[in-house]
């Protein structure tokens, strides 16, 4: 005789979940009995993400990253009380909302701004320089697109040119070029994981209740993740996508999507900077970036020595790289968040991270060593390229 069938795995595993529910449930209903009234003073954490600059106007955008709700109550310009209007003086835990300050701010002054809330405590925000924000407008969007084009894909589809040159050198030359494209995209990784935590540092002003740097790892780990499970996908369907130098047109996919993530980043500090005035738009600082980046097309090319992809193939890899830099410079313009902008550059750094860990096989020598002079050389080569054309960014 067959013994009774217990209840179903599904039943016994929503259990312990029905009770989870139920506790929060009575927790909220009966306000957590026993814990009694919280002590102390609030704990008022006002953060301001974007600052609007329109004539006889002043906007900012405020958001609570504290536990406790924030009622502003003054709003002082250059030790000059101001009035203000909002659609609630109190935010909310993790809330936004909008001050409206009706101002004559002069264009090119600094003003220091002073939020005073409640129970008198005070949030401080500084515009260094005064500048009207420009309107959202088509003509905008296609300056940002322009932008994005100049400094992502005309230099990625410049580097591509490289690839006669690769086809012809030596086995030990691709090796080493190889070895330099590693070299590029550890540089172009290390600069996002610092770039993702400069938005979070301590004179930053971001918010951290959403999870501060943070979002940088969470967004390069969940980025690595998502790239080795297509890398698995395509190897189970394709053999030859497990070998570098018979995955070539797989790898050089994987590269240029990785400079794509790296490039929306950037595009996404290039909009959101150009939004406030902060970014001079000279001839000196275009072709600083273009130099800085023309060197990601030769790390397209580099994986296809052996098997050159057709010119229609060869564009798509190009877009795929080069064209997020239209698309972040247009999210940051119009829509920059910082804990939205963290992630996406921390994503652009764990997608670069997969792809080395791809292209290291490709180095080995005859006898199976991955670091020895010469890939070395190419390492250090790529990473004191990007760090050099780099400077011409930053100066």
């Amino acid at each position: 005789m067959l013994g009774a069938r217990g209840p179903s795995p599904w039943i016994l595993g929503l259990v312990p979940l029905v009770l989870i529910a139920v506790a929060v449930v009575a927790f909220a209903v009966l306000g957590v009995p026993g814990l009694g009234e919280r002590r102390g003073p609030p704990a008022e954490e006002l953060v301001v993400e974007q600052t609007t600059l329109r004539p006889g106007e002043i906007q900012l955008t405020v958001r609570n990253d504290g536990a406790d709700p924030v009622e502003v109550a003054q709003v002082a310009i250059n030790d000059a009380y101001a009035p203000f209007r909002a659609s609630s003086r109190e935010v909310g835990r993790l809330e936004a909302e909008t001050l409206t300050m009706p101002y004559d701010w002069v264009e090119g002054e600094a003003y220091e701004l002073f939020l005073m809330t409640s129970t008198g405590g005070t949030i401080e925000h500084e515009i260094e320089v005064a500048v009207a924000t420009p309107e959202n407008d088509l003509g905008f969007f296609g300056l940002m697109a322009l932008l994005g084009v100049y400094v992502g894909v005309i230099p990625v589809a410049i580097g591509m040119l490289w690839l006669p040159f690769v086809r012809r050198i030596p086995k030990k030359g691709l090796r080493f070029l190889m070895a330099l494209t590693i070299g590029l995209l550890a540089f172009l990784a290390l600069d996002a994981v610092l770039e993702g935590s400069e938005i979070f540092g301590e004179e930053a002003g971001a918010p951290e209740a959403f999870g501060g740097v943070a979002l940088v790892f969470l967004g390069a780990i969940l980025a690595y993740l998502a790239l080795a499970a297509v890398q698995a996908h395509i190897e189970a369907r394709e053999e030859r996508a497990k070998a570098a130098g018979a995955g070539g047109a797989y790898l050089a996919l994987m590269v240029a999507i990785g400079i794509g993530l790296h490039n929306l980043g950037e595009g996404l500090a290039i909009g959101s900077s150009y939004a406030i005035g902060a970014l001079a738009l000279g001839t000196f600082l275009v072709i600083g970036f273009a130099i800085h980046n023309t060197t990601e097309g030769l790390a397209i090319v580099a994986p296809t020595a052996d098997r050159p992809p057709s010119l229609g193939r060869l564009m798509a890899l190009g877009l795929i790289a080069g064209a997020p830099a239209i698309l972040g410079a247009w999210i940051g313009a119009a829509a920059f968040n910082p804990s939205v902008a963290a992630f996406l550059i921390g994503a652009g750094a764990g997608a670069i991270v997969q792809v080395i860990q791809q292209l290291v096989p490709s180095i080995r020598d005859h006898g199976g060593r991955t670091l020895y002079p010469a890939s070395v050389g190419g390492i250090v080569a790529g990473v004191a390229i990007l760090y050099v054309t780099g400077l011409l960014v930053s100066g």
